[in-house]
């Protein structure tokens, strides 16, 4: 995590006068219990939350005058006070002044963010009335959690009895509004780096996530729709993004609660996927919005990538969430990888756009969609057939309530080894044929087509696009099988699925395509190696590229692509090259193109792709004046990190290329 960020302090003077703003000004709405305002005076409300959030954010720059905040004051009897004004407003239904209310809360919270322990008594006072709000419109009623939080014991169990007046007519409504404060307030904390601040917040909603029943909230989403389907959507859209932005946050957490384990809160979101999956994108009674269920579609799939790059999932979350995957995105496994061309607008690849064709709207193909889904189920396959590599501490903590014997790993594990290779290889067939090709040539180019069309989708992502390219090289068959035509078994091999994966996931051929894919241009790999958000991924790819291109010499010079590619290249690249590279612009009314001379035959309107030599002369070429770069750049201490490992590894490619 990042370094605390340098806030000013907090003093008692200014402290007082926005907590006497916030109740002088709220007051009159909020003294009763059943609050009802008409339109003049929801107007007026929501002009006196314009005036204190503005007011609480022209002091903030000026909060280190005078003395710092006394933490022995009546600091949490006055803050209470103040929230006690506050949360009442999100029971109302009135978006407007949900929203308001919200960000005057998370406003007062950056207020507040100099003083730690006024902060997390601030914090903890938001969860308890989030778990009240729960507890209220659940089936099973629980008490709210105070464990492991700030402030006094008796401070907080007055706040229980003080918010439970408050929050008598709270409906999905108000625990929506509570989940979107507590989120915003999680995102102004990342933007700031302030690692105390945020593991207090990521505390409070750890004892959330674990104090609350979530079995209890089946009957509220479990239904065919109907008037609550707009609350049940606002709370979901929102609870799924607090857990997404959570999960991602509590990896470089250290330092939680000692009665918190970071596996066994991770632990408990997996158990709540398969829940949320159903309550989002049921398909009984009448048809989900389309634009809901994308959006849903998407934040379920960050959620899942997230965790399952946070923790190993054991055997039984990963057969599950297989199932999962076929049973609410098979659409999207299955989708062939060609129907779209020229993705490159972020707008068309949006998973929430439709289109209006005549008179009707059309769902659009989401290729945004399409790679988290597929991401995340090679994730899983490969999951499964590396299973037995998994050590036995990574179970030891148990990481799902369902979780496994150790003594039953072993078994698991061959288990799991042939049901990752079914998946891949089923998977497969619905878009490669591979059980009905024979012919060496067919066999060959359609392969080919898919591996170049598969990495193509993820061309334009690069904050997943390292993640897949490092997965597909987790797949530890792939560097047991050589790309030598004369290594293609007979026809009785063909049913081979460990020899079809192989050769389909082959790391060479598929450095060689991701080389070709960014036009030879060293200067795109290096964008890549120096951007903080893709440097390090980047990085460990071309190490371990590396690694198995130069034991596999022979292999990576002779690899080619015969007869055609039926995607063409990407605009993918950094900057166009110039004449004397052998390369030239073929006039084009889309993306310019860089085309090498020598490719310019087509063949029905496809590129016909180069020879061995040719293929291992670009890659070549594009290596070494990547070492080049990164060596300049080194030189003059301009590179980010220190990167003489992989130096190291081009000092040796260039080792093998001389010997040519």
């Amino acid at each position: 995590m990042g370094k605390k960020m340098s806030s000013p302090s907090l003093t008692e003077s200014q402290f007082i006068r926005i907590c006497r703003l916030i109740n002088d000004s709220l007051h009159p709405f909020t003294v009763s219990e059943n609050l009802s305002f008409s339109k003049q005076e929801e107007k007026n409300l929501l002009l006196i939350l314009s005036q204190v959030s503005n007011e609480i954010r022209r002091l903030i720059p000026s909060a280190h005058i005078s003395s710092p905040l006394n933490p022995n004051s009546q600091n949490p009897h006055c803050l209470s006070k103040s929230i006690s004004h506050l949360i009442p407003l999100l029971t109302l239904e009135s978006l407007y002044v949900q929203h308001l209310a919200g960000n005057v809360l998370v406003t007062f919270s950056e207020f507040l963010a100099s003083s730690v322990k006024t902060w997390e008594f601030f914090i903890h006072s938001l969860s308890i009335c989030l778990e009240l709000s729960i507890s209220n419109i659940s089936s099973c009623s629980f008490e709210p959690s105070i464990t492991g939080a700030g402030g006094s014991g008796s401070d907080l169990l007055n706040l229980v009895g003080l918010f439970k007046s408050k929050l008598k007519n709270t409906s999905l409504f108000t625990v929506a509004g509570i989940i979107r404060t507590l989120r915003n307030i999680l995102k102004f904390l990342k933007e700031e780096c302030d690692d105390e601040l945020v593991l207090v917040l990521l505390n409070s909603i750890s004892f959330f996530i674990s104090n609350v029943p979530w079995d209890s909230m089946d009957e509220i989403f479990g239904g065919n729709g109907g008037e609550d389907d707009e609350r049940n959507t606002l709370f979901l859209g929102n609870f799924i993004q607090l857990l997404s932005s959570f999960v991602d946050q509590i990896s470089f957490a250290e330092g939680l609660d000692d009665s918190l384990d970071k596996n066994v809160i991770l632990s408990k979101i997996i158990n709540l996927v398969p829940k949320l999956l159903y309550w989002c994108l049921r398909k009984e009674g009448k048809c989900v919005n389309t634009c809901i269920s994308r959006y849903f579609s998407h934040k379920l799939l960050v959620l899942m990538i997230r965790l399952s790059l946070q923790i190993p999932l054991d055997f039984l979350v990963l057969v599950s969430w297989l199932q999962l995957l076929h049973r609410y995105f098979e659409d999207l496994l299955y989708q062939p990888l060609t129907d779209v061309m020229n993705q490159d607008d972020s707008l068309e690849d949006s998973p929430f756009m439709l289109s209006n064709f005549d008179g009707e709207v059309h769902s659009m193909h989401s290729r945004h969609l399409q790679r988290q889904a597929i991401f995340l189920f090679l994730r899983c396959s490969f999951s499964l057939i590396n299973l037995g590599k998994a050590t036995r501490k990574h179970y030891s903590s148990a990481t799902v309530k369902s979780s496994i014997d150790v003594d039953a790993i072993s078994e698991h594990s061959c288990y799991g080894r042939e049901k990752g290779l079914l998946e891949l290889y089923a998977w497969l067939s619905g878009h490669v044929l591979v059980d009905k090709l024979v012919a060496h040539e067919m066999y060959r180019e359609k392969s080919i087509n898919f591996s170049f069309s598969l990495l193509k989708l993820y061309t334009h992502e690069d904050d997943i696009l390292f993640k897949f390219l490092l997965e597909l090289l987790s797949l530890q068959a792939c560097e047991e099988q050589q790309f030598h035509k004369e290594r293609l078994a007979p026809q009785d091999e063909m049913e081979d699925v460990l020899f079809h994966v192989s050769y389909i996931f082959n790391p060479i051929c598929l450095f060689h395509l991701f080389l070709a894919e960014l036009h030879y241009d060293h200067q795109v790999l290096l964008d890549y190696l120096i951007s903080k958000d893709t440097g390090i991924s980047c990085a460990e790819y071309l190490l371990r590229c590396l690694r198995i291109v130069c034991d596999s010499w022979q292999t990576f010079m002779e690899f080619s692509v015969y007869g055609k590619l039926s995607n063409q290249l990407s605009s993918k690249r950094r900057k166009i090259l110039s004449e004397s590279s052998n390369f030239k612009i073929e006039p084009s009314s889309g993306p310019v193109k860089t085309i090498p001379l020598s490719l310019e035959k087509k063949f029905n309107g496809n590129l016909e792709y180069r020879h061995t030599k040719q293929m291992y002369e670009l890659a070549k070429g594009c290596l070494l004046s990547l070492k080049k770069s990164v060596e300049n750049l080194h030189l003059k201490n301009l590179f980010p990190y220190n990167p003489e490992v992989l130096l190291k590894r081009l000092e040796r490619f260039q080792e093998l290329c001389f010997k040519q």
